[in-house]
């Protein structure tokens, strides 16, 4: 059981890896076509929360607890996120960032799921946050983040929304 939680954690933290070379190819496109970044000063907590987040979870989930079980309907759960996740990178495309990043000659993204809801993408990684942990049986990690990441929020859509032009 354990290698199989090992392939999941890495094959997680592969796909970030791969988000943010995507997101800093994304940002280096949008900043030498007249981009504007905003809030600026609160992307390093995210960074932090996100890297806390895969040392909470290792430890909680390796070192003190190993899993015992596999829950098919949280991993059903975790792959419609997957897909969610690159259905919101694939609507942006060369516009989606990890940043709040803005091309003022640019119209505002309104397919896929921002057809639906103004900010997909966090919804999507609050839900993660939630449900990646609890694959893994660590409780104290599923509780911890997803508020963390509610906190968080508190700050970036206001940023964010008014970088956009969004009341």
């Amino acid at each position: 059981m354990m290698i199989a939680f090992l392939f999941l954690y890495g094959f997680i933290i592969g796909q970030r890896g791969l988000e943010l070379a995507l997101a800093e190819r994304n940002r280096r496109y949008m900043m030498e076509n007249g981009g504007v970044e905003f809030g600026r000063s609160h992307y390093k907590w995210f960074i932090m929360t996100h890297v806390a987040f895969f040392i909470s979870l290792g430890i909680e989930a390796f070192v003190i607890n190993e899993p015992v079980s596999f829950s098919i309907i949280l991993f059903s759960l975790f792959i419609v996120l997957q897909a969610a996740r690159i259905w919101c990178i694939a609507s942006l495309g060369k516009y989606w960032n990890t940043r709040v990043i803005v091309l003022p000659t640019a119209s505002l993204v309104n397919r896929g799921p921002y057809h639906y809801f103004k900010h997909p993408n966090y919804i999507i990684v609050g839900l993660e946050l939630l449900i990646i942990p609890l694959l893994f049986e660590a409780w104290v990690t599923a509780i911890i983040f997803p508020i963390v990441h509610i906190l968080l929020l508190t700050v970036r859509l206001p940023i964010e929304n008014k970088a956009l032009g969004r009341p």
